[in-house]
């Protein structure tokens, strides 16, 4: 996400950085390249300029000019900037009403409109408790009400039996009606889209809008398509009325601009964002955190929320206990690498730790952390037999032709993960002899999982 944009503001404000003073020309040299990574970002041209004159108009002050470290005060305006730009504070669904709560999802097609409503449903259903009822609108796609339906299967949401025939305005008086007679918190009203914007699909939304009258009217805009998406969300909100935006296909987007021009072209808020295909894979949108990524502050806060998400308490209290006694077998190591798959693997994590500036990320590209090795190492651990996990060193040479076998991989790889293991094992008994302050002292590194042979120190 933003991963070009990131590069080109990290280098700029590396230059600003390093000088003891800035002068106004300096400050204007840096926020030219500014304006045009952004435009490069594919962020809208009235977006940047006005960006752009607000930061520069604070920036050029004398107190900025004149302080002790100029550079960071200009990167800090840059980030509040920005942090305006996208919106400020977090803006989360509404659902503060007498249920059942109507969420209209409205967008074109391929959007991600379906994928979008079942991946909310099961967090409202998962994290907020609340009983949701789907219903598909999709008359005109082949299969797209079966799509859900399969869906709400997957997610364990109901959704509103399929009447062939019926058209979406009588669905979705259907679909509330059931609610309010079912006792169902939300209703979830997923509607058509089309390759384009025309008057048959507005004319049918806004039918729908004024039989439902929903609470939330999402647009769901593909990040990936730039510019056309702040076009379509411009469309929809003059047409129909949103009261949020939610984002996919954040995780495949480098440039990232139709995020960036969302907020300031429309007013409407980004409330959720999509970083992966999978149905657990939906974040609340927040503008400061958002921001700091871009110009690699990293996202501690949501690091540590998505760690508290997956981590099992169990687990951490077992890993304390031996990393007190200076032990760590394969099993611990494969708790630890189980854990890293559940908060998304690694490459997802990168960008949220703090201080990966341009240069690190640039290392850790020519690394190529894949994800795939955290699946190979675990192939390795599970063709081992349980006394083998436990006691490594018997590993010998024919074991690990037999375990290389077992997992279709080569010997040298389950050379690579013991070694691994060995070093894992001395950092947690360095840790232990450094007392409880151990990992605090070890830096970006204490952060990464071992298993990640490669990885830049």
């Amino acid at each position: 996400m933003f991963e070009s944009l990131q590069e080109r503001l990290g280098s700029v404000f590396e230059g600003l950085t390093k000088r003891g003073s800035l002068s106004e020309a300096d400050v204007t040299s840096a926020l030219r390249e500014v304006r045009v990574a952004l435009l490069e970002a594919d962020v809208a041209l009235p977006v940047v300029k006005d960006f752009v004159e607000k930061v520069k108009e604070e920036a050029v002050d004398q107190k900025v000019l004149k302080s002790i470290t100029p550079g960071q005060m200009v990167i800090k305006i840059v980030n509040d900037k920005l942090t305006e730009m996208l919106g400020s504070q977090a803006s989360g669904l509404n659902l503060s009403v007498t249920p059942p709560a109507v969420v209209m999802m409205v967008g074109l097609q391929g959007s991600g409109k379906t994928t979008s409503t079942a991946k909310i449903s099961k967090r409202l259903t998962e994290k907020e408790r609340k009983k949701v009822l789907m219903a598909s609108l999709d008359v005109r796609r082949p299969a797209a009400q079966q799509q859900l339906q399969v869906l709400g299967l997957q997610t364990g949401v109901r959704t509103l039996n399929i009447v062939p025939g019926e058209q979406p305005v009588a669905i979705a008086k259907r679909a509330v009606q059931t609610a309010a007679l079912e006792g169902f918190d939300v209703v979830m009203l997923d509607t058509a889209g089309r390759l384009a914007i025309d008057e048959e699909l507005m004319a049918e939304v806004v039918a729908v809008r004024d039989a439902s009258k929903p609470t939330e009217t999402l647009l769901v805009a593909d990040a990936m398509t730039g510019q056309d998406a702040v076009t379509v969300a411009e469309t929809f909100n003059e047409k129909v009325g949103l009261s949020g935006i939610v984002m996919t296909r954040m995780d495949g987007d480098a440039r990232g601009g139709a995020a960036l021009s969302m907020r300031a072209v429309t007013g409407c808020p980004i409330k959720l964002m999509g970083v992966g295909e999978k149905l657990e894979e939906l974040e609340d949108f927040h503008p400061d955190r958002v921001a700091s990524r871009i110009l690699g502050m990293g996202d501690v806060v949501s690091l540590v929320e998505k760690a508290a998400e997956h981590f099992e308490e169990e687990e951490a209290e077992k890993l304390a206990r031996k990393m007190q006694k200076g032990t760590f077998d394969l099993n611990d190591l494969a708790a630890q690498l189980k854990q890293m798959q559940k908060m998304g693997g690694l490459n997802s994590l990168m960008g949220m730790l703090p201080g990966m500036n341009s240069a690190m990320m640039k290392k850790v590209k020519e690394a190529k952390p894949d994800d795939r090795i955290i699946t190979r190492q675990l192939a390795i651990i599970s063709s081992m037999t349980p006394k083998e996990r436990e006691k490594p060193e018997i590993i010998k040479a024919k074991r690990k032709i037999r375990i290389a076998n077992g997992c279709g991989l080569a010997v040298q790889d389950v050379n690579k993960l013991l070694k691994q293991h060995q070093e894992a094992s001395r950092m947690m008994k360095k840790v232990q002899k450094m007392g409880k302050k151990g990992m605090a002292r070890g830096g970006l590194q204490g952060l990464l999982p071992p298993g990640f042979g490669g990885f830049p120190k």
